[in-house]
C-alpha cells in the first residue's frame, strides 16, 4: 500500500484532483499495484506558516 504525502501551499481543488490523479496513475504503472492501494495526503500550509532561506514565504 503505498502512502504519498505531498506537502504544499494552497491551491484549487481541481488542480489537487488533477494531481492526485497523476500521482496514483504513476504508481500503478510503476509498481503495478491497484489504485485502490495508493493513498495520497495533500497537507497545505498558508504562507505565513513556512519559510525558506531564512525567511516567512508571507515575507518575500
Amino acid at each position: 500500500m503505498p502512502i504519498v504525502t505531498i506537502q504544499q501551499g494552497p491551491r484549487e481543488v481541481e488542480q489537487k484532483r488533477e494531481l492526485v490523479k497523476r500521482i496514483t496513475e504513476a504508481f500503478v504503472e510503476t509498481l503495478e499495484v491497484p489504485a485502490e492501494s495508493v493513498f495520497v495526503f495533500v497537507q497545505e500550509y498558508q504562507a505565513e506558516n513556512w519559510g525558506a532561506a531564512g525567511k516567512l514565504i508571507a515575507d518575500r
